[in-house]
């Protein structure tokens, strides 16, 4: 059986998102068909869909989904048609990494970004030829994902999808950073720079482990926000922050992959500070005697270190709590209006623009 979808093209480098129809293979026996409800829009895609090679183009985006199993290959077990599920990035599950628990560094993490599967094929195409896709193991630009099963975390029927989709990815790795990689502690304190979905998920993340977090963004709305949630102050960048992490953090998180913010993010820590890096940047400078006459410790960072099936439980079960109210992050578009909630992205009008798919039967 022959299913179609509507999907988000990129059909020339650094070209708009354009919606159109594509047919899916069935899953093979690793795979699951998800009809997709929601979908995060993450700087990711729109970095990616900048610097995507050419002969692997028109090509699906889309990393942070939500939707409902529609079919499942032979060897699935993990989820049935029917379930309700978040999708994430994709790991193999079997290399050293992976075994050991740290599967966002999967030895085979190549694949979350090959634009086809391990021999070459792709599960999507148009009109005949191959329209590129898989990934994050996912695609989720679209009404339906032909998904690897690593990348599939069975959520509460409930859940509402907007909710999920960003669980997949921007909220984990902000949140996972916090608990898992500097597993903060109450009373300590914490400088976040950036307030983005990222950041602001991190700062969600510290409230709930009672630290006090101090937020940097140049966005006055976006300070306003980190105030409601929790910050204890929010502050442009260049603000001294000695005050107001007594005498200097104990952590930092740095989001933005910039070499000023991330400078300034060494310079507020405390001795034997941590500073976790998530952002992509270019090269970063740092001052070596500082690092070493205080003991400080930069550790990059990847999807908050977070293995899905364990973190995205989690994460749910603090939404019920209402200690995480990830919907205060959200801003909802149309599938249809993609390519405005990408401008929203980048230009900080919205700080996590979510797609929805109202319309799945073409």
């Amino acid at each position: 059986m022959t299913r179609r979808a509507r999907a988000a093209l990129v059909e020339r480098p650094g070209g708009p998102f354009e919606v159109r129809e594509v047919e899916l293979d069935e899953p093979r026996p690793d795979e699951v068909v998800v009809r997709v409800l929601a979908a995060g829009v993450c700087h990711t895609d729109l970095l990616v869909r900048r610097t995507w090679p050419e002969r692997l183009l028109p090509m699906v985006f889309g990393h942070e989904g939500a939707g409902v199993v529609e079919a499942v290959g032979a060897g699935v077990g993990s989820v049935v048609v029917g379930d309700s599920v978040c999708l994430s990035y994709r790991s193999c599950g079997r290399c050293a990494e992976c075994a050991a628990g740290w599967n966002a560094y999967c030895l085979h993490a190549g694949a979350n970004a090959r634009g086809v599967r391990e021999d070459g094929s792709t599960a999507l195409r148009r009109a005949g030829k191959p329209v590129y896709g898989g990934f994050f193991g996912q695609s989720s630009f679209a009404t339906h994902a032909v998904a690897h099963e690593s990348s599939v975390v069975k959520v509460p029927a409930d859940l509402p999808p907007a909710v999920a989709a960003p669980l997949g990815c921007s909220v984990q790795t902000g949140a996972g950073t916090v608990f898992t990689v500097l597993n903060a502690a109450p009373g300590e304190s914490l400088v976040v720079y950036g307030a983005g979905g990222v950041g602001l998920s991190a700062l969600l993340a510290a409230t709930v482990r009672g630290c006090r977090t101090v937020v940097v963004e140049p966005v006055e709305s976006r300070r306003a926000l980190a105030l409601s949630l929790g910050a204890a102050a929010a502050v442009p960048p260049g603000t001294p922050l000695a005050d107001l992490t007594g005498g200097g953090a104990h952590h930092a998180v740095d989001t933005t992959g910039r070499a000023d913010a991330i400078g300034e993010a060494v310079g507020a820590l405390r001795r034997r500070g941590t500073l976790a890096l998530v952002g992509l940047g270019g090269k970063v400078e740092l001052d070596l005697r500082t690092l070493v006459h205080n003991g400080i410790r930069v550790r990059g960072v990847i999807e908050g270190d977070a293995a899905p099936r364990t973190l995205i439980p989690d994460l749910v079960a603090l939404h019920r709590q209402g200690v995480l109210p990830v919907e205060r992050l959200i801003g909802e578009y149309p599938f249809e209006q993609i390519e405005r909630a990408a401008e929203d992205a980048s230009t900080g009008r919205c700080v996590k623009p979510v797609l929805r798919f109202d319309q799945q039967v073409l």
